[in-house]
């Protein structure tokens, strides 16, 4: 029994070491840390119940069957994060440069199926130099094998990636399937194909930062929700981000306990809105003062400013935020705000997170460029999201509503549950000045100018609206946060479907 138990501590010891003091000491050199120390900072200190230590490779070509490291590049198992359950998967540079091998990719798709059969989400933490070369096929295989356990995860546990290193070729689209994707700048990229090869193809010349680094991919491209400084940051961000997650489709959203009351007042946003019209206020400012101890986590903050998507809590309870941004682009929708908003929208309505929509929308953004590049269909993506979603959504106009812009951002005629406005909302089909020039064309300036006045006098307000009964309510600014929570607790117990279907056909 001692010599099994010997045989053990050894192998055990052999495990822990990875790839070797060299490597752990080179990667600490490049300011990452290892997968085992990433996920002690992850996990609630102690929780971390490893399966697969010991697996290795069955590779025997190119010398390879004299290369065994127990856990085969990539450190699987699941743990607490504040006490509720994840399942993770760590690559680990130091062993074959974290390449993924058959087996490699059959303890990433254990964990996924583990997580799936008992509801809980997954971390998946990336740094990996891509398919084992030396596999060949088998490690494509094993590639696919995690894309379709992506695939049928989605929708029914949260997925969560971690870029803290390299992530090339195939192995970029098992963390494009996941649900977000935090990166590191400087140390992480994300490309599929690498500058090298870019540069023989096109003969464009492009670091990997420029390619595929964290700060393209949270601003340009939006592959990326967040880039952090470093490691440590972006794992303590994710341990708070999980925090606002339920644990699957079968959970209600977590809820934790709040000093904040429900019914608290903010004299401040009756001032909020400024008297010209065409002037910004940061509409952050309501969400913050909206939510608990404004506590909120934007998602893809640098990217499509022009909206602003992410997590708050009202009474203890996880709630998604979509609001304009009147200080980017005057808050109009194109088409990077409207790809941004429905992803987020429909990963809401997969996990029954209630939805919040601040209104302040002057239209959709013109131009050739928009109208070019498919702003019909990408902006539909927003309206089918909409459209789609079943869980409470509650919509609050603060100031203008223009427009088809209306209709898409979460309106009555869209199963709005509850459609508040306040006394500043302008709900119209376009501004005043532009909708007398086009009923009133030939008239002189004054006489536009006269019947400009008509049209807001008429129009700049909310009271059309409520008159056919598209807004429930017109509310005082102060007491958004009271009507926001009252009205959630009377949707608590919604009950929406859909018709049967295999699936829609949103226009992607």
């Amino acid at each position: 029994m001692s010599d099994i138990i010997a045989q053990l501590e050894a192998k055990r010891a052999e495990a822990m070491l990875g790839g070797g003091q060299k490597r752990i000491d080179s990667q600490h050199a490049k300011g990452k840390l290892t997968a085992r120390e990433r996920i002690d900072i992850l996990l609630d200190e102690d929780s971390f119940e490893e399966i697969d230590m010991y697996v290795e490779h069955n590779c025997v070509d190119f010398g390879m069957d004299a290369q065994h490291i127990p856990g085969d590049g990539v450190v699987t198992g699941s743990g607490t994060i504040n006490g509720r359950l994840v399942f993770v998967f760590s690559q680990d540079f130091t062993v074959f440069g974290g390449s993924l091998s058959e087996r490699h990719a059959e303890k990433i798709c254990k964990v996924l199926d583990n997580a799936m059969k008992v509801g809980a989400p997954v971390i998946g933490i990336n740094d990996s130099g891509g398919a084992r070369i030396q596999e060949g096929v088998a490690s494509l295989g094993g590639y696919a094998d995690v894309f379709q356990k992506n695939v049928l995860a989605s929708g029914v546990i949260p997925q969560l990636s971690l870029i803290m290193g390299p992530c090339a070729g195939g192995a970029v689209y098992s963390p494009a399937m996941t649900d977000f994707i935090f990166m590191v700048k400087d140390s992480s990229y994300m490309f599929v194909t690498g500058p090298d090869v870019v540069k023989t193809v096109t003969n464009e010349i492009v670091t990997q930062e420029e390619l595929g680094g964290a700060v393209t991919h949270t601003t340009k491209t939006s592959v990326a929700d967040v880039a952090y400084e470093n490691d440590i940051e972006a794992l303590l961000a994710a341990r708070d981000f999980i925090d606002f997650m339920p644990l699957s489709n079968r959970e209600e959203v977590p809820e934790r306990p709040t000093a904040d009351p429900w019914d608290r007042l903010e004299e401040s946003l009756d001032t909020l809105i400024p008297d010209n019209a065409n002037q910004p206020y940061d509409m952050h400012e309501v969400i913050r003062k909206m939510v608990d101890e404004g506590d909120f986590f934007e998602v893809q903050p640098a990217h499509a400013g022009n909206i602003i998507c992410g997590f708050g809590r009202m009474e203890g309870a996880t709630v998604g935020v979509v609001a304009n941004q009147p200080m980017v682009l005057a808050g109009c929708l194109d088409i990077n705000a409207s790809k941004k908003a429905a992803r987020f929208v429909r990963y809401c309505d997969a996990f029954n997170i209630p939805i919040i929509t601040l209104v302040d929308v002057p239209g959709f953004l013109p131009g050739t460029s928009q109208e070019h590049n498919g702003i019909i269909k990408h902006g539909a993506k927003l309206l089918f999201a909409y459209a789609e979603a079943t869980v409470p959504k509650i919509t609050i106009i603060t100031r203008k509503a223009y427009g088809g812009a209306y209709d898409v951002m979460a309106s009555k005629h869209l199963r709005g549950d509850l459609n508040y406005a306040w006394p500043t909302a302008e709900i119209a089909v376009m501004g005043a000045k532009g909708a007398v020039e086009i009923i009133f064309r030939g008239k002189t300036p004054e006489e536009i100018a006269e019947k400009t006045q008509e049209y807001e006098a008429r129009f700049a307000n909310p009271f059309i609206a409520a008159q056919k009964g598209f807004i429930d309510e017109v509310i005082l600014p102060h007491s958004t946060r009271r009507r926001v929570a009252l009205g959630l607790r009377k949707l608590r117990n919604k009950q929406l479907e859909n018709p049967w279907k295999k699936h829609d056909n949103i226009p992607l």
